[in-house]
């Protein structure tokens, strides 16, 4: 079993599973492989003078696997409540098992409704439905987080990049029981 699993592999899903598993947490992410980054040009994303949506995707992956994420292709298709925490169902059919969940999944919201997750009509253009999730990420269902662009947050990189780091640490500190600090030092 996981502790955190991440739906999404876009810039909020990368950057959750990034922070996650480098507080040493066991972390999986399950990525349908259709983020909207995907077909993006990115110029504004601070600290990267330009990138292909492609390459920002592939290095923040890189970044979480290098702290010991396991990123899995698969569609989720239903988030259901265990005993222990959470099952994930897939479309192949595969189930995995985590303690927590972020949803971080950008326009896909098609398993929320079976997942008994509330939405709500979104405010970004082209964006026509969200999870309705408070300011930390919290979603109705205790355990289910969310952050990026299916959070309601400006779907622009920079942005759900923030929101993906922002959740995981509240994640983190809920499940260590205090407020949880990442900051590296020069070596």
């Amino acid at each position: 079993m996981s502790d955190i699993a991440i739906i999404g592999a876009g810039p909020a899903g990368g950057s959750a599973a990034l922070f996650a598993a480098k507080a040493g947490k066991k972390t999986l992410v399950l990525d349908s492989d259709q983020s909207v980054t995907k077909r993006a040009w990115v110029e504004n994303h601070y600290g990267v003078p330009e990138t292909s949506g492609p390459d920002l995707v592939e290095i923040g992956i890189r970044q979480a696997k290098k702290f010991g994420a396991d990123v899995v292709q698969a569609k989720v298709t239903k988030i259901s409540k265990t005993d222990d925490g959470f099952s994930i169902a897939t479309e192949s059919g595969d189930a995995y098992e985590a303690k927590v969940v972020i949803v971080a999944s950008g326009l896909f919201l098609d398993f929320a409704e079976a997942s008994g997750l509330n939405t709500k009509p979104g405010t970004e253009p082209r964006i026509k439905t969200i999870l309705d999730a408070d300011a930390d990420g919290r979603t109705n269902v205790a355990g289910i987080w969310a952050a990026g662009t299916c959070a309601g947050v400006s779907m622009h990189t920079i942005i759900t990049a923030g929101d993906g780091a922002k959740v995981a640490v509240n994640v983190i500190s809920e499940l260590n029981g205090a407020r949880y600090v990442d900051h590296d030092v020069l070596k």
